[in-house]
């Protein structure tokens, strides 16, 4: 599950009502042919996402803006069958949405752009402790090429569950940052080890 929470600052002279997302994903990075292949035959489906989003504390509508094989581009309308709610200029809000995408599908990555000005941008990642993760990330921006992040995501763990957090506050514009694992008591499946027949 990909859990988000961002803190957005409307800057523009209309109010905001609605936030794009996007939801990509790539089991096989750096080779788009053996990925037009997995996800032609495996598509990311609506149903399988248990997409949630709040804002206020209130239950976000969303609206499918693209829908491809790999990828969702989603809009979170700020509104639901009770209230309308939009982001009125000068105004900041927190945003909170999850979404869950198999482990046959997602690939080991996620990457997050910064598309409007953002005061902080927080990321968890949560993962069974018996596969004994490991994370790192890194930073590109519109001026650099890919560098480590700043600062390393924090590890603690709980029960059964090791979680990794990485916090920025008032990430670049445009900036992209990924945050990349593996597991390091299993093999890296393949397709050629029939885990996608």
């Amino acid at each position: 599950m990909a859990q988000h929470r961002l803190d957005d600052v409307a800057t523009g002279t209309e109010p905001v009502t609605r936030y794009l997302i996007r939801i990509s994903v790539d089991r096989c990075p750096g080779d788009p042919e053996r990925s037009n292949t997995l996800y032609r035959a495996h598509p990311l489906a609506w149903n399988e996402l248990n997409l949630t989003a709040t804002c206020r504390g209130e239950t976000m509508h969303w609206q499918a803006k693209h829908d491809r094989n790999a990828f969702k581009e989603i809009w979170l309308l700020f509104d639901n069958e009770h209230d309308r709610f939009p982001l009125y200029p000068g105004g900041s809000v927190w945003i909170e949405y999850a979404y869950t995408v198999g482990d046959e599908k997602w690939g080991n990555w996620f990457q997050r752009a910064v598309r409007l000005p953002t005061e902080q941008l927080e990321v968890q990642l949560v993962f069974p402790a018996d596969l004994k993760p490991v994370v790192w990330g890194t930073e590109t921006s519109m001026t650099a090429e890919a560098s480590p992040l700043r600062t390393p995501p924090v590890r603690s763990d709980a029960d059964d569950l090791r979680q990794f957090t990485w916090i920025t506050t008032t990430p670049a514009l445009h900036a992209r940052y990924r945050l990349e694992w593996r597991f390091r008591s299993r093999p890296e499946p393949t397709m050629d080890q029939g885990e996608f027949k």
